[in-house]
């Protein structure tokens, strides 16, 4: 078998929509887990999230002053 790395330098030298093709194939591929593992593992984790905010381990913030830091970071300015 071809090794992974020359596998994906010749995928990458494709033309985009066979590129697309490809990348389209392989998310297909990993998508065969079923519906009802992927609904219950988020069940497990919403509960897992639920029990660290109601016992103070994870703490929530609010949206507007999270929009704030993340501006000022990326902008290093306070917007308007």
């Amino acid at each position: 078998m071809r090794d992974r790395e020359e596998l994906l330098a010749e995928v990458l030298h494709l033309p985009e929509q066979e590129r697309a093709e490809v990348a389209a194939r392989i998310i297909e591929s990993l998508e065969d887990i079923p519906e009802d593992a992927v609904e219950e593992a988020w069940a497990d984790e919403l509960e897992r999230r639920c029990a660290a905010v109601d016992s103070g381990q994870l703490v929530t913030l609010d949206w507007n002053d999270l929009r704030l830091r993340v501006e000022r970071e990326i902008f290093g300015r306070t917007p308007r």
